[in-house]
């Protein structure tokens, strides 16, 4: 199983960037996924995540500006970030509990998100 994130980059304060992380490999179902950043010298900390019926949680420093969404025919989560801000800049992780036999708990790469001021 993999969990491969795309959509990351530089961008200016106040754009907008679309991080996706699509999941493959020999997957029954993905139950909770999520969005996770890390910025230098910081612990990883929860950004937003979402279950498998849709219930969203998101942190209250992206409340409002960043929205998690996903396909479970693709097997995929999304994170729309809108209004970002420098502070935003982090290694962004998604992460998945994907049933195979049993549930287990994986993470993808990290994809770079650098915002501008």
């Amino acid at each position: 199983v993999q969990l491969v994130e795309s959509g990351g980059g530089l961008v200016q304060a106040g754009g907008s960037l679309r991080l996706s992380c699509a999941a493959s490999g020999n997957i029954v179902s993905i139950n909770g996924m999520g969005w996770y950043r890390q910025g230098p010298g910081n612990q990883r900390d929860l950004v937003a995540t979402i279950t498998r019926s849709g219930t969203t949680n998101y942190a209250d420093s992206v409340k409002g500006r960043f929205t998690i969404s996903r396909d479970n025919a693709k097997n995929t989560v999304y994170l729309q970030m809108n209004s970002l801000k420098p502070e935003d800049t982090a290694v962004y992780y998604c992460d998945a509990y994907i049933v195979l036999g049993s549930t287990r708990h994986y993470w993808g790469q990290g994809t770079q998100v650098t915002v501008s001021s």
